[in-house]
This record gives C-alpha cells, sequence and structure tokens, in this order.
C-alpha cells in the first residue's frame, strides 16, 4: 500500500449504517407506546374503580341518611305525641300535688325515651358509618396491595 493510501484510510469514516439506526428507534419507540398503553390501561381501571367505589359510598351514604332522618322523625313524633298527652293530662288535675306527680312521671318517661332513642341514633349512625367507608377502605386497601406488587 502506498503512503497516500495510509494516510486516507486514517481519515477515512467508518461506514454508517442507517438501517441498524433505524431498527432501534423503531424498536425503543414500539417500547415506550406499548409502555404508555400499560401504563394508560392501569390509569383507567383505576379511576373506574374510584368511580365505582365513589357512586358506592354516595349511595351508601343516602341510604343512610334516610334511614337517619326517619328515625329523627319516629323520635320527634314520640315526643310531641306525648307533650300532648302530658298536657291533656295536666289539664284535667285537680291538686298542686297530681300536678307535681304526673310532671315527675313525665320527665322520668321522657328521660327514658331519650336513653332509648340516644342508643338507637349511635347504632344507626355506627352502622351507617361503617357502610359508608367499608367500599372506601377496601379501595384504599387494594391500591396499596396494587402498588406493593408493582
Amino acid at each position: 500500500m502506498s503512503k497516500t493510501a495510509k494516510q486516507n484510510d486514517a481519515f477515512a469514516m467508518p461506514a454508517f449504517d442507517a438501517s441498524t439506526v433505524t431498527d432501534q428507534v423503531r424498536e425503543f419507540t414500539e417500547k415506550g407506546v406499548a409502555q404508555s398503553k400499560e401504563v394508560y390501561a392501569k390509569l383507567k381501571d383505576q379511576a373506574e374503580t374510584a368511580q365505582k367505589t365513589l357512586e358506592t359510598t354516595f349511595e351508601t351514604a343516602q341510604s343512610n341518611g334516610t334511614a337517619i332522618s326517619l328515625k329523627a322523625l319516629a323520635a320527634l313524633r314520640t315526643n310531641t305525641e306525648a307533650g300532648f298527652a302530658h298536657i291533656e293530662a295536666l289539664l284535667g288535675v285537680k291538686s298542686f300535688g297530681e300536678v307535681i306527680e304526673l310532671q315527675s312521671a313525665f320527665v322520668r318517661k321522657q328521660a327514658e325515651a331519650f336513653t332509648g332513642q340516644a342508643k338507637e341514633f349511635q347504632a344507626v349512625a355506627s352502622k351507617a358509618v361503617e357502610e359508608i367507608s367499608a367500599p372506601v377502605k377496601s379501595a384504599v386497601e387494594k391500591a396499596i396491595k396494587d402498588v406493593k406488587v408493582a
């Protein structure tokens, strides 16, 4: 080989193979698209699950709110009827002693009724809280489990 040919070889650029680069770019892009589709599918599933959880929670809250309202109306009706019955009884008394006796019995009876009503309200409210929080609790537990798996 001549001296000029050796110098030309030293400064020569290696051949550029565009098909290799194109294949690598295509592979990289396909991986990115596949990962994006996978992430989108997971996000979509999580959003749908969250929506279902919220719908269930709101329906449960509404039904339990109705139950509590009905319980309050029943208690109000009972207490109002007891109050009117007491007033009617007071209108028929003949002595101050009877007034004291009726009033004491009425107060005792109402205190017992209020205690019973409070227990009923507490039971209904506890049930409502449990039913409302159950879907949210299970959704959060599932999400935590999914995060730990990933």
